[in-house]
C-alpha cells in the first residue's frame, strides 16, 4: 500500500475503478469478504474510492480450517485500514445449500452490503437460470448496482489485481466441487461453450443480459398500470403485462424478498381464474386465488 493509503498500483487500479460503480467519496460502505480474490478486490478498490469501509466475513463452518480465513481478512482490512467484524452462521441442514447458505450470510450482513460478484458470476447466474427454466428476469442475471460494484470486472482481473497488490486469496476448496452445480457450469459448462463458439461466452452473456434487462424494465413500467385484482383488466391486457402484474401481485403478498416468485404454471392458473375459465387456483405457500365480482382475491396464504 501506498503512503496514501490506497493501493500500491494506482495507475492499474484506477483504470479498474473507473469501470467500478462505487458510490461517492467518504460513504460508509460494509464489503462482505470471504478471503477469495474476488473479495479482497472488492476490499481494495473499495478503499481506492475513498469510501469508509468496513469488512464483514462470514463464517459458514462448513469445512475443516474455515475460521482461519477470517484472518486472511483481518490482516487485508488493516493493511488498508478498513474496520473489520467477523461473524459465525450456522447453515443448517436440507436441500440447495448455496441458497442455505446465502440466506445465513445475509441474516448477518446490513442491508446494502456489498459484494464481489464479477461478469462472470454474471454468465454462470444466466446459464443457471437458464436450465432452470427462468423468463426475461432470469436470463438478464444479476442486476448492476450499487450492491454489485465490480459486475463490470472480470475473474481474471480480481485476480491480477490481487496478485499486484501482493495478496495471498484464500482458495476454498468447495469452489472445485463439481457435485454442486454451480461449479460445473464454471469450470464444465461454460469452457465448452467457449470451446464451441470460439469467443469468450461470458462477455456475449454480458451484454445479452444488459439489453434483456432493459427490455424487462419496460415490460415492468407498462405493467404497472395494470391492477392486478381486477379481472376483466388483466384478461384484457396484453399477456406479457398481464403476467408480470400478477407475478409481481403474488410476490408482494407471499411475504418478503426471500420468497420465491411464482412459478410460470401459476400465473397461468391465475390468468385462467382472471378469465373466467375457473372458479380459483392454488398457488405456492397454501395460499388459494379467487374472483369475487370483478375482482381477484388472495386468500389462505397464512398472514
Amino acid at each position: 500500500m501506498s503512503d496514501t493509503g490506497l493501493p500500491r498500483n494506482a495507475r492499474t487500479d484506477a483504470g479498474t475503478l473507473a469501470r467500478c460503480r462505487f458510490p461517492a467519496p467518504g460513504t460508509v460502505v460494509t464489503c462482505a469478504v470471504s478471503g477469495g480474490a474476488d473479495s479482497l478486490a472488492l476490499l481494495v478498490l473499495a478503499v481506492a474510492a475513498r469510501c469508509d469501509v468496513t469488512a464483514v466475513h462470514v463464517d459458514h463452518c462448513l469445512r475443516p480450517g474455515s475460521a482461519a480465513d477470517a484472518e486472511v481478512v483481518a490482516a487485508a482490512a488493516d493493511r488498508y485500514g478498513a474496520a473489520f467484524r467477523a461473524e459465525r452462521v450456522d447453515v443448517g441442514h436440507g436441500p440447495n445449500l448455496e441458497a442455505r447458505a446465502r440466506a445465513a450470510r445475509r441474516a448477518v450482513l446490513p442491508t446494502g452490503a456489498l459484494t464481489g460478484h464479477t461478469a462472470d458470476d454474471l454468465a454462470e447466474t444466466i446459464v443457471l437460470n437458464l436450465v432452470r427454466g427462468a423468463g426475461l428476469d432470469g436470463l438478464a442475471g444479476i442486476r448492476p448496482g450499487p450492491t454489485k460494484p465490480l459486475l463490470a470486472l472480470r475473474r481474471a482481473e480480481t485476480r491480477a489485481l490481487c496478485r499486484s497488490e501482493g495478496l495471498a486469496p484464500v482458495e476454498d476448496p468447495t469452489n472445485a466441487d463439481l457435485g454442486l452445480r454451480r461449479n460445473r457450469v464454471r469450470h464444465q459448462v461454460l469452457p465448452l461453450l467457449d470451446d464451441l463458439a470460439e469467443r469468450d461466452v461470458a462477455a456475449v452473456l454480458a451484454r445479452q443480459a444488459a439489453l434483456l434487462a432493459d427490455d424487462a424494465d419496460l415490460l415492468d413500467a407498462l405493467a404497472a398500470d395494470l391492477d392486478p385484482t381486477d379481472a376483466a383488466a388483466i384478461s384484457s391486457a396484453p399477456p406479457p403485462l398481464a403476467r408480470r402484474a400478477l407475478r409481481r401481485w403474488l410476490a408482494a403478498e407471499a411475504g418478503g424478498p426471500e420468497r420465491h416468485p411464482p412459478d410460470a404454471a401459476a400465473v397461468e392458473r391465475v390468468l385462467a381464474v382472471a378469465r373466467g375459465e375457473a372458479k380459483g387456483c392454488d398457488v405456492a405457500g397454501g395460499a388459494r386465488v379467487a374472483r369475487s365480482r370483478g375482482r381477484l382475491y388472495l386468500r389462505g396464504d397464512g398472514r
